[in-house]
């Protein structure tokens, strides 16, 4: 049986889903670059600033690859950390891989280096437009514990395509920041399930945000990930038109739904309350169904 992607610390994803032996590791620990910010805060820092990239192949096709370590200051974005991101989706527009697969991993931005966390995530978003424009796939990755929150869900949505199994989440605003901002009576953080409904990645795929979920392991995120190589969606002026015609029309159709069940109903499920229980391989053929279709 696979490991499990939610248990395992980012380079054991990348070894997991990489041919054996063919990891190569850009900037790794032994170079030991690390923030300039947070020794100056009394705060520690990680020798590879909590995030793992480099180059490998999957079956035999040549990759490159990112892992955020959630375990590091909950796999968020500083300066040291954004420029790695860049490097690598900036180096894919030089040697043209078969994609560039982001496995994020973060509460977004590190609130220690604000403004370089967010011109890093800026800086981000457009090598990932970059690579997308000359034609390689950008994948974004999520089922890590921290889900995917911030600017870096924006950085996600802006890839190609999105897999992710239904521990992941996916969100611009955490829950804790939107019960913070808006009290509980709007959204109670410590309802887990209310979370995952809205937040979850079950519910990002039948809303159209996302093209996948798999099981909770490395193997299935590999396979998933395979099919989608030398695939690019169109990067153009009009895919923008589109996208933005496609979440008129969403905002419109579920505008008046307060839960997220509601608008699975209106999708056309019959039995919404049990969408948390099906697994993935279930969940899939309903999506296939009933999702909204990404443009």
């Amino acid at each position: 049986m696979s490991a499990s992607y939610l248990e395992a610390s980012a380079r054991n994803r990348i070894l997991g889903l990489l041919d054996p032996d063919t990891f190569v590791e850009f900037l790794g620990p032994t170079a030991r670059v690390t923030s300039p910010h947070l020794p100056g805060l009394d705060m520690p820092v990680a020798f590879d600033d909590g995030v793992a990239v480099g180059e490998g192949k999957i079956s035999g096709r040549t990759v490159l690859i990112a892992a955020q370590e959630g375990r590091f200051m909950g796999g968020a974005v500083g300066e040291v950390h954004g420029a790695k991101l860049t490097g690598l989706l900036e180096r894919a527009l030089d040697i043209k891989p078969a994609a560039v697969l982001l496995l994020l991993d973060t509460g977004g931005v590190r609130l220690q280096e604000a403004n370089a966390g967010l011109i890093a995530v800026g800086e981000i978003q457009r090598a990932v437009l970059a690579a997308r424009h000359a034609g390689i796939p950008v994948i974004a990755l999520i089922g890590g514990r921290n889900g995917c929150y911030g600017g870096t869900s924006i950085a996600a949505r802006s890839c190609d395509w999105i897999i992710g199994s239904e521990e992941g989440r996916l969100s611009i605003s955490g829950p804790e920041v939107i019960e913070t901002v808006e009290g509980a009576e709007e959204f109670d953080s410590q309802d887990r399930a209310l979370v995952w409904r809205t937040m979850g990645l079950k519910h990002r795929r039948l809303l159209g945000e996302i093209d996948r979920v798999v099981g909770d392991d490395i193997a299935a995120f590999r396979n998933a990930a395979q099919e989608y190589f030398g695939k690019s969606r169109p990067l153009t002026l009009e895919a923008l038109e589109t996208q933005h015609e496609f979440l008129a029309k969403r905002l419109e159709r579920f505008h008046d739904c307060r839960d997220a069940r509601e608008i699975w109903s209106r999708l056309g499920v019959n039995e919404p309350a049990r969408v948390p229980d099906l697994d993935p391989d279930q969940f899939e053929n309903l999506a296939g169904t009933i999702a909204v279709q990404r443009p």
